[in-house]
């Protein structure tokens, strides 16, 4: 997965044909902050700057920036899966959690 980070930010991009340039959104939080660019590089140094100034308009107007992600994910599972999993992350050794967790960063590197 490609994908450009900044200051825990992530950018959510794509090509504008009308416009021949890159446009990007920060991703995962609800304000919406866009930024644009030629190139590569000119996008990136755009979204760099579209995080800065996000962070910088929230403490001026004393808000508190959205941080993209909480690190908590409710979900719903068959009870079968959810006795294995707790049996999976017992015999490692680790808790839910842990085991969930490391499961899910082996096949988000896909």
């Amino acid at each position: 997965m490609n994908t450009m980070t900044h200051k825990g930010y992530s950018a959510s991009l794509e090509y504008s044909d009308d416009d021949e340039c890159f446009v990007g959104h920060i991703a995962g939080i609800k304000d919406r902050v866009g930024f644009h660019g030629e190139s590569v590089a000119e996008l990136k140094n755009a979204f760099q700057e579209a995080v800065e100034d996000y962070l910088e308009t929230c403490a001026v107007v004393g808000k508190e920036p959205q941080q993209p992600y909480s690190g908590k994910l409710t979900l719903r599972i068959p009870p079968e899966l959810h006795a294995s999993i707790a049996t999976a992350a017992q015999v490692s050794g680790q808790s839910i959690n842990q085991w969930i967790s490391s499961a899910l960063s082996r096949a988000s590197r896909i």
